[in-house]
């Protein structure tokens, strides 16, 4: 699998249950949101203006994603806090195997500028993001447990400030989980492991 296959494989909508921990403070942080993912191809004008945003030939790209996402925390202040935003994604890969590359954004999600990142799936096909931002830096891993069911752990370091690690549950919505049941066989092990 290749990253653009990844984020194939992670179109529609998904409701996100999380966890973080603030490191600092000893202490966690509960929250959800609504993801919606949808994959692009290498010439869609969306992944073309973000390799040019990043001054890299557009042809270098193979696809990418639109990622908007809306969410809420338990410690967050009515009307203090926005984890409501939007952003796109252009994959340009280190070799022909489309493993490994730069993930290029036109904002980041632990600041909102544009970020150029470094992408890997490792052997057990997850995705592993690392992007480096002038205040901190950030790694997230991505996998499938099951077709409909994606997990996500990170870390966010600041430099010379505080932490956070963060776990999250991903479920996609349920039509899309049933035209993709029609679509492939499911595997009875897998099933009755998420009750399914």
């Amino acid at each position: 699998m290749n990253a653009l296959e990844f984020f194939q494989k992670s179109a529609g909508n998904w409701r996100s249950q999380r966890t973080t921990h603030h490191l600092a403070f000893r202490r966690a942080e509960k929250g959800g949101s609504e993801i919606y993912v949808n994959p692009l191809n290498a010439d869609d004008p969306k992944v073309i203006e973000i390799c040019q945003m990043h001054e890299i030939d557009p042809k270098a790209a193979i696809g990418g994603a639109y990622v908007k996402w809306e969410g809420t925390m338990a410690w967050d202040k009515e009307d203090e806090e926005n984890h409501t935003g939007e952003t796109v994604f252009a994959l340009v890969p280190d070799d022909e195997s489309g493993r490994k590359g730069k993930l290029l954004r036109e904002r980041g999600y632990a600041e909102v500028v544009p970020v150029a990142g470094h992408y890997e799936i490792d052997q057990e096909d997850a995705l592993v993001l690392i992007t480096e931002y002038p205040s901190m830096s950030s790694y997230e891993r991505f996998w499938f447990p099951a077709p409909n069911v994606r997990v996500r752990a990170s870390t966010v370091k600041r430099f010379g400030g505080f932490s956070t690690a963060t776990f999250c549950t991903e479920e996609r919505d349920a039509d899309e989980q049933a035209a993709i049941a029609s679509e492939t066989p499911e595997s009875p092990a897998i099933a009755s492991i998420f009750g399914w």
